[in-house]
């Protein structure tokens, strides 16, 4: 057996067949060292039995006594019900799974040892699937670690083979030092540091743990962030060395839509133009993010960058996340480059039959020199005649083999395509610097001239009726209004039956105003037909799921009313907030809450009546909510972290940046192992 455990494949431990192997493998076990690096996502304490009696809801107790009676319960599922009793009271056992012989087996107990989780049930507090046994040896020594299982592998599995793995490093066997040590950071070294994770004695401080502050977490967390970070700074390397179409200045075409605009461009959106039109003339493909707040005008600089690849005969892609935005960018492109004389294609999932046909024989001869749609831009009987450039907004909303799938479309001869990624979601300084490591990121953080500014208040619930008088008078007067459903429940069906039952009211209480409707499980074309009425102005009022949070651009509405605003994260309110005030009428947002506030919701309604400013609003964001909210498991693009917190461990970051670009410089060898360490597959994330 080698001195480093990394060197030790998983089947050396005892009980580890070609079927174990096999299913260790999905979590990402490989070897030894792997299995340390499989951490316990929270902690049991079984050093000590919990009196009955002294037993809450929520609670993890062991708990020792009697089965008093056990039989089948029948309710809308048939389950095992066992009654365990000690000297201060009385709790259920029940079972959902069980066999004839356990049930027998738990009747004729008279003593059992039982470990697991009490909650409220049919017959008041009740553990369900308790682990238990009639003949306990000694309480545990120390807290017992809850491990991410996956299917097959047990728990009690996963700590038998970490024990093992702490037995062999008693024996001298142990981690690879990689690097500096890094104890200075937390006072602990690597190997000390996985030995208190998967075994923390009883005394130590839970909360620390909990959340994550334990020196020996620390310790990790560094090591993780770095690994991260040395992976995105080495994608960028690598992605410099990949060959990207050079293009060379941009021409007249260029200049002519900057003249014919109509409006001037602002210094920022002029800088950040600069910035790609510099990119799309090296050697290298661009990969660029560019954030702007809502309405900063990020589309003009997409179409700026459009022209530039057409003049170098290439086409251009562009990726929208719904119909509603690929559309708006398909009537916005063909305004500004149709009397340029070029010819802009769209493609989205509702196109069918003779339609898509056309449209697909547009894009593979090279007629159209942009190409705009949703994900149905990447199917298969999608070919691009020369791709030279793949623009993709509000990225977040695409999960990374997406975005792969548009960029191989346009490899030709070894050569990639420039990508441009763009988000209205201000991403602070902070994640923007961890989370896209590879890119190059631009900003655009200067408004137009003539934006209005937008008055926001805070109102209860209880003075509804208020606003809805408010929202007659602004209508009767020719505003246009958003009347903004959400729900504290994320079914889709739930939030389109609140917008139907607002929209019924509203129509009823305001005859004189004609009101439309718009939710996530309308058609396509009835989305459409509904926004185009109130772009239009044949709508007064449009009452909406958050299905209006991204990119619907209608001048003329200048009023808002978000229902239920309490339930929302500051991003969202702000990207909502941001379909108004496009115009030059004064604007209104009502943030409508039902009493009483959190201390939450609170500090979150008073950021928003405060700034407009959207980057102020994501630091706040993030100081009240953390990344994890911030890029939930619905952003498919986001980074998982195994114990690492962007947030929490921020302070770490001004060090790591540093050290991650002098190791790859200077010692490549030990930034792989750190790499292989911390993450399943870094070959895997070279190819993004």
């Amino acid at each position: 057996m080698s001195d480093w455990l990394d060197q030790n494949d998983v089947s050396s431990l005892k009980g580890v067949g070609p079927a174990l192997a096999q299913k260790l493998a999905r979590l990402g076990i490989h070897n030894l060292q792997d299995i340390l690096f499989h951490l316990p996502f929270r902690y049991e304490d079984r050093t000590k039995v919990t009196p009955i009696g002294a037993i809450q809801a929520g609670d993890s107790v062991v708990i020792e006594g009697k089965v008093v009676a056990c039989d089948i319960a029948f309710g809308r599922r048939r389950s095992l019900l066992a009654h365990f009793q000690d000297s201060t009271g009385t709790i259920a056992l029940r079972f959902f799974h069980f066999s004839k012989p356990q049930q027998t087996s738990l009747k004729n107990a008279s003593f059992l040892r039982c470990t697991g989780e009490a909650r409220r049930g049919a017959a008041g507090l009740e553990i369900y699937h308790p682990e238990y046994t009639a003949n306990p040896g000694p309480l545990e020594q120390s807290l017992t670690p809850i491990y991410p299982v996956t299917e097959g592998i047990t728990q009690a599995r996963l700590r038998n083979l970490a024990l093992q793995v702490l037995a062999i490093m008693e024996q001298g066997k142990v981690l690879k030092p990689l690097g500096q040590d890094y104890t200075a950071l937390s006072g602990t070294d690597i190997n000390s540091a996985v030995k208190f994770l998967h075994s923390p004695p009883p005394g130590v401080n839970i909360e620390a743990l909990r959340t994550g502050m334990h020196p020996s977490q620390q310790r990790l967390a560094f090591e993780e962030l770095l690994a991260h970070h040395l992976t995105l700074r080495l994608i960028r390397r690598e992605s410099q060395k990949l060959k990207g179409r050079k293009f060379g200045q941009p021409k007249q075409l260029y200049q002519q839509l900057i003249a014919g605009l109509g409006f001037t461009l602002t210094g920022a959106q002029v800088k950040v133009a600069d910035e790609i039109a510099t990119d799309m003339m090296g050697t290298a493909p661009m990969l660029r993010l560019v954030q702007g707040d809502v309405g900063s005008g990020k589309t003009i600089v997409a179409a700026l960058s459009a022209i530039h690849v057409a003049e170098n005969d290439m086409q251009t892609a562009i990726m929208a996340p719904t119909e509603i935005l690929a559309e708006q960018h398909f009537n916005n492109f063909t305004n500004w480059l149709a009397p340029l004389g070029l010819q802009v294609a769209w493609l989205s999932g509702k196109l069918k039959g003779k339609k898509r046909q056309e449209q697909l024989a547009l894009i593979t001869s090279g007629r159209a020199e942009v190409v705009i749609g949703t994900h149905a831009l990447f199917q298969k009987d999608v070919h691009f005649h020369r791709l030279g450039l793949v623009i993709i907004d509000e990225q977040h909303k695409f999960g990374v083999h997406q975005r792969l799938a548009l960029r191989q479309k346009g490899e030709d001869d070894g050569f990639l395509p420039h990508q441009l990624v763009m988000t209205a979601t201000p991403i602070p300084r902070t994640l923007t610097m961890s989370m896209y490591a590879d890119m190059d990121c631009s900003v655009i953080d200067e408004l137009p001239p003539g934006r209005s500014p937008i008055t926001t208040s805070v109102i209860a619930d209880s003075r509804r009726e208020e606003v809805v008088s408010h929202i007659e008078q602004a209508c009767s007067q020719g505003a246009q209004a958003y009347w903004v459903c959400t729900l504290i429940d994320e079914s889709e069906v739930l939030q389109c039956q609140a917008a139907e039952t607002t929209a019924e009211q509203l129509t009823a209480t305001l005859p004189d105003l004609k009101i439309g409707l718009v939710h996530g499980r309308m058609t396509p074309d009835d989305k459409a037909s509904v926004m185009n009425l109130f772009k239009t102005g044949k709508l007064n009022l449009l009452v909406a799921t958050t299905v209006i949070e991204v990119g619907v651009d209608v001048p003329n509405a200048s009023l808002m009313v978000i229902d239920n605003s309490e339930r929302l994260g500051l991003a969202q309110l702000h990207q909502l907030r941001g379909r108004i005030g496009r115009g030059t009428n004064k604007s209104f947002c009502l943030l409508l809450y039902h009493p009483p506030l959190g201390i939450t919701s609170k500090e979150r309604l008073n950021v928003m009546r405060e700034s407009q400013d959207g980057f102020f609003i994501a630091e706040r964001d993030l100081e009240i909510r953390g990344p994890g909210e911030m890029f939930g498991s619905r952003q498919s693009g986001a980074v998982e972290f195994k114990l690492a917190d962007l947030v929490r461990d921020s302070h770490m970051l001004t060090e790591i940046r540093p050290l991650a670009d002098t190791m790859l410089e200077h010692d490549p060898v030990t930034a792989k192992a750190l790499m292989e360490r911390w993450l399943m597959s870094p070959q895997k994330l070279s190819q993004v």
